[in-house]
């Protein structure tokens, strides 16, 4: 009987990494957008509330969230952002052109990603109990610690 295994040690590793750096960098980077402007929230209309609502403020925190919790934090980043698409851009009617949002929201698809992966590699891997030291079946009695309680 063979067994499926999907090993993604370091690939996983990898987007993680990457999820977490471009993570730091994008949050850096909204911050820093919103420091160089001035701030006012009291000249800020009801419109633009709901798109900061949603983009800056939204997907920050799923990117934040999802360095705990990456299943969360991960689905919270890209629905903020489609949040912020309809609501801002279709139900308001005001036009958002290029690829900053999604470029300053990529972390947030990277914690998706390595979520994804995490979870197929932990439902597919066999637990100890059932297999051996070296990936065979044990036989009952004849595991690596049958040795131990004689």
């Amino acid at each position: 009987m063979s067994t499926s295994r999907i090993d993604l040690g370091l690939p996983l590793a990898v987007i993680e990494l990457l999820a977490r750096v471009g993570s730091i960098a994008s949050i850096t980077l909204l911050i820093l957008l919103f420091m160089g402007e001035v701030f006012h929230p009291a000249e800020i209309s009801s419109n633009e509330w709901a798109g900061l609502l949603f983009f800056p403020i939204g997907v920050m925190i799923g990117m934040i969230v999802a360095w705990w919790k990456e299943g969360v934090g991960s689905a919270v980043t890209p629905l903020s952002l489609l949040a912020f698409y309809l609501v801002y851009g279709y139900l308001l009617r005001n036009h958002i052109g290029g690829w900053a949002f999604i470029a300053l929201a990529s972390p947030g698809f990277l914690f998706l990603l390595y979520w994804l992966c995490a979870t197929l590699v932990k439902s597919t891997t066999p637990s100890n109990r059932e297999f051996g030291v070296f990936g065979r079946a044990a036989a009952p009695g004849r595991g690596w610690h049958s040795s131990c309680n004689q």
